[in-house]
């Protein structure tokens, strides 16, 4: 099969039925709309399970076909691809196939043959949720679901192949018989039941054919995908979680055009946790803006070569904020409470592959907002640092050196044992994005330049200054009033190497990353050295109950793919500075990192969630397709080694022992740009691939050597090298 990427990506991702943990049998569906997306499917014929829309809203039904030949259509194979999902049922009495998805125009799809191998009808009929729908008289269904937590209705349109279907449906014995049901969803008041019905019927093939619907599907998803970058190795792991990172972030686009959320963004998530109860909004669900994962989604989504998704996050991003500068989390009728995060820091980075001036322009005084805002709120009179009020707005929730200063109390919720700390993630985020509008200021002509470049160098002050213990060699939290160290190794202690603040006083920092008995776990990184009392790899408090239920999420010892992500570019900066002595070290974390993108090391079977064991790497949470970190950076920045400066395009690849690697289709401040490699001496490298480390830019060659490792500059000026 031909796909414009070069790529088939349900084959490259296809896997065995993907079902959630928590609940054996509620199927996984990989394809989303811009507002319409399942929950979880169950397996039967059609839609029903848990479906939402823009947010979370239970909805237990959308269609579905019941059939009276056999009790139930189990056991059912079921084959998830990303654009799809296929169920086939052979029994004695009945055969069954069904491929189903849900288009970018929310439109659910269910193409069905159903074979009576019995001596009896089959009895076919089209059900939908309750009285929720009502038949027209164009042989429709037309449906309304008021969904009051939001404030909005989500009106449907169901249209079947046959409209015999909706009152029964006959197939004799012996025959087969194909049917395509389409239901197309919209808010009421805002979509209207024309255009509604109008976007199902044109899934109806006028042939009747499956396989053209479900073609046509695969091409319409297959297209996001041609402007995602290009990336193939010597390692199928690290080529397998390339691609599984990018049906992240498809899987996780929006688009609601509502109320406050007027632009496309990235979902943390599109599952949820806790209630699932019809129609019900209880727990927590990743469905919304949320400004701790928003920069996180800008590393990954700036190399894609549409603006278009990045920019609706960002714009979405100053829509959110507060009177104090604070961005907060946002759904259509409100505005939620704020998290830490390096938002201005990730914009910039944003702006450096794509240099859309204007749109930074437009964003700059928010950004300047957020930096004094943070200095009014978490601030002091006193240094640079920043007070953390409340151990739940870094995302980090039950980080111990909270409770350090009365030695690990049994209760932690009581309020006496907890105290504010000066947080070394929250500060070094505002260093960062300090940094981030400085050089902004810079390239757009602000005057304020100077300014936040003097702002950001009085953090990095501070922080090496007070939060750097020599003896210990590690960054700690400190108390918010006497700044004592509250000594607990918490995963941020890493977060100024990625930041670049370290020099060669913090030479003996990676070596705890890099210590068995403290970072270096079974399923490395932990949220708290394994060293400290507190410590608990499954993340009950002090090891004796769970103090937000097995799945909940604890940071005093579980894995979590966010801070993998910036404990990996912390340990190759560390490495870059201490002339590559750590690149080994960055390559067997990284494939770490990339194994838990898959249920039990299967690379047959993708999926990532929100936390693990740092012993044994099992996951502890159920949030499919959880997307909360970045990883196509790294791979971009560290294996293939390009990096993206104002004026220049520096080249400076880690050796992680790849025999060879191609990265290509990189579009970089209006420059194309592809980069390979094939180790000396290799004998099989893949046909085209030359020898050597090679850097290609607008179609010609701009650097070439047989050295991987040693920095290199082209200027984006005049396409100089250094």
């Amino acid at each position: 099969m031909h796909l414009s990427t070069g790529i088939d990506w349900d084959r490259q991702l296809r896997a065995r039925g993907k079902s959630l943990r928590t609940r054996p049998g509620a199927l996984l569906l990989g394809s989303t709309g811009a507002r319409l997306w399942a929950d979880y499917l169950d397996p039967v014929p059609g839609f029903r399970g848990r479906f939402d829309f823009i947010h979370k809203t239970n909805i237990p039904l959308l269609f579905s076909v019941e059939h009276d030949l056999v009790p139930r259509l189990e056991p059912c194979r079921a084959t998830w691809h990303p654009s799809h999902l296929r169920l086939e049922y052979d029994g004695e009495r009945l055969g069954f196939r069904e491929d189903k998805f849900i288009s970018w125009e929310d439109v659910a799809v269910s193409c069905q043959t159903w074979v009576n191998r019995s001596s009896t009808d089959l009895r076919l009929r089209l059900t939908t949720y309750g009285e929720a729908f009502a038949e027209g008289r164009d042989g429709a269904l037309y449906g309304h679901f008021a969904i009051e937590a939001y404030g909005f209705a989500v009106d449907g349109v169901v249209v079947p192949s046959d409209p015999a279907l909706l009152h029964g449906l006959c197939v004799r014995p012996g025959e087969a018989r194909t049917l395509i049901v389409a239901a197309a969803f919209g808010i009421g008041g805002q979509d209207a039941a024309e255009s509604l019905r109008g976007r199902a019927a044109a899934h109806i093939d006028a042939r009747r054919a499956p396989a053209a619907v479900v073609g046509r599907q695969r091409r319409a998803y297959e297209e996001w995908f041609s402007k995602a970058p290009r990336f193939r190795s010597s390692d199928p792991l690290l080529d397998r979680t390339w691609a599984y990172r990018w049906f992240l972030q498809r899987h996780n686009l929006a688009d609601p055009r509502y109320g406050r959320l007027q632009h496309p963004l990235f979902y943390e998530g599109r599952s949820h946790k806790k209630g699932k109860t019809p129609f019900g909004k209880g727990g927590w669900e990743f469905s919304k803006l949320i400004p701790l994962s928003a920069p996180l989604h800008l590393m990954d989504a700036r190399w894609y070569r549409d603006p278009v998704y990045a920019a609706g996050e960002m714009r979405t991003m100053a829509a959110a904020q507060d009177e104090d500068g604070l961005f907060c989390a946002m759904t259509v009728t409100e505005r939620l409470h704020s998290f830490a995060n390096f938002f201005a820091y990730a914009a910039y980075q944003w702006y450096l592959v794509h240099r859309d001036a204007d749109l930074l322009r437009e964003l700059l005084p928010a950004l300047k907002r957020q930096v004094a805002g943070w200095r009014k709120v978490y601030g002091t009179d006193r240094d640079a640092l920043m007070i953390e009020w409340r151990h739940t707005r870094t995302g980090k929730e039950y980080q111990p050196s909270y409770w350090y200063f009365h030695d690990f109390p049994q209760n932690p919720k009581d309020a006496s044992t907890y105290t504010h700390v000066k947080r070394v993630d929250r500060t070094v985020y505002h260093y960062l994005n300090t940094l981030g509008v400085a050089r902004l200021c810079a390239l757009l002509g602000d005057p304020e330049a100077e300014a936040f470049e003097g702002a950001a160098a009085g953090i990095r002050r501070d922080v090496l200054g007070k939060m750097w213990d020599g003896q210990t060699e590690f960054f700690y939290d400190l108390h918010h009033e006497t700044d004592a160290m509250a000594l607990v190794k918490n995963i941020v202690g890493f977060y100024p190497a990625w930041a670049g603040m370290t020099d060669a006083r913090h030479d003996g920092l990676i070596e705890h990353l890099l210590n068995r008995q403290e970072f270096f776990t079974g399923c490395p990184f932990p949220s708290v050295s394994a060293d400290s009392p507190a410590f608990a790899a499954e993340g009950g408090w002090l090891g004796r109950f769970f103090i937000k239920g097995r799945n909940g999420c604890m940071w005093n010892g579980p894995t979590w793919p966010y801070t993998n992500a910036i404990a990996l570019d912390a340990l190759a900066a560390e490495s870059r500075r201490l002339e590559h002595r750590f690149d080994a070290e960055f390559m067997y974390a990284l494939r770490e990192y990339s194994y838990l993108h898959f249920q039990g090391r299967d690379l047959e079977q993708p999926g990532l969630v929100e936390h693990y064991s740092s012993r044994s790497g099992e996951p502890l949470s159920d949030e499919a397709e959880y997307h909360h970190s970045y990883y196509v950076d790294l791979i971009v920045r560290h294996v293939a080694g390009l990096s993206v400066e104002a004026d220049r395009l520096v080249f400076d690849p880690l050796d992680t022992g790849l025999d060879h690697f191609r990265l290509d289709g990189l579009r970089v401040a209006g420059h194309e740009v592809r980069i390979t490699y094939g180790r000396p001496g290799e004998r099989d490298l893949p046909a085209g691939m030359e020898a050597g480390y090679r850097v290609v830019v607008d179609g010609e060659t701009v650097l070439a050597r047989d050295a991987l490792c040693g920095r290199a500059e082209w200027g984006l000026v005049r396409g100089q090298q250094g």
